[in-house]
């Protein structure tokens, strides 16, 4: 069974808590949309919380969100994961990399991660925020080219923040600093021939016409 989530920041037991909740077990897989957070410094607490999140008996996937240690993400050697491209953080957690395509239990996964940080003035270069939160030229051109092997057409699309007309119907703004990103996936909405969005970031949970969900502590349970 796969279940997907919204962010979970690092915290383990809000987030341990949150999969026994929904029912989360032996062979499943959770797909969290974005600020995964167990990522941290070498030695850090949440490289303890990782250990532990590696015990357990199902998959945990995740795209990257704003607020993820870059530097320490990137180490992970990168590997081919259900047809993609993946960082293989531990035997049973993956980070589903941007413009990637991945066939889970038979379904076509298009992912997509990262957003700008607006509290960035808070917080420190290389400790609390890193620049590679917002997505390079050659990750949009490899995204276009494996939709183009594939039509345009997948069956879920995965990211952290969403299109611009999605944030406006939450009543926020786009901010300036991320308008390439979400102008992007504005785009991809419109272009994609999709079943289901799942994004994160906005700490609710949302869903507009049964097709973009945005989550925060909640889960869905995919249909086989």
């Amino acid at each position: 069974m796969i279940f997907i989530t919204g962010d979970t920041h690092g915290e383990y037991n809000d987030t341990v808590s949150r999969f026994a909740e929904n029912g989360v077990g032996k062979g499943d897989t959770v797909i969290v949309c974005g600020d995964f957070g167990f990522v941290g410094r070498i030695g850090g607490k949440h490289q303890y919380y990782l250990k532990q999140l590696a015990k357990e008996e199902f998959t945990i996937l995740f795209v990257d969100g704003n607020h993820e240690n870059f530097d320490v993400l990137e180490t992970y050697p990168v590997v081919e994961y259900c047809g993609g491209r993946a960082h293989k953080v531990a035997e049973n957690i993956y980070h589903l990399m941007r413009g990637q395509i991945f066939d889970i239990e038979g379904k076509r996964y298009f992912t997509f991660g990262g957003a700008y940080s607006i509290d960035k003035f808070m917080r420190k270069e290389g400790r609390s925020w890193w620049a590679r939160e917002l997505p390079s030229n050659e990750e949009y051109k490899e995204a276009g080219e494996n939709l183009e092997k594939v039509g345009y057409k997948v069956d879920y699309v995965l990211t952290h923040t969403m299109p611009d007309s999605m944030i406006y119907r939450i009543g926020k703004n786009t901010d300036v600093h991320d308008a390439e990103l979400t102008g992007y996936f504005e785009w991809l909405y419109r272009q994609l021939d999709f079943k289901k969005w799942f994004a994160g970031h906005w700490h609710i949970n949302r869903n507009f016409d049964g097709k973009m969900y945005i989550l925060y502590d909640e889960m869905i349970r995919m249909e086989k």
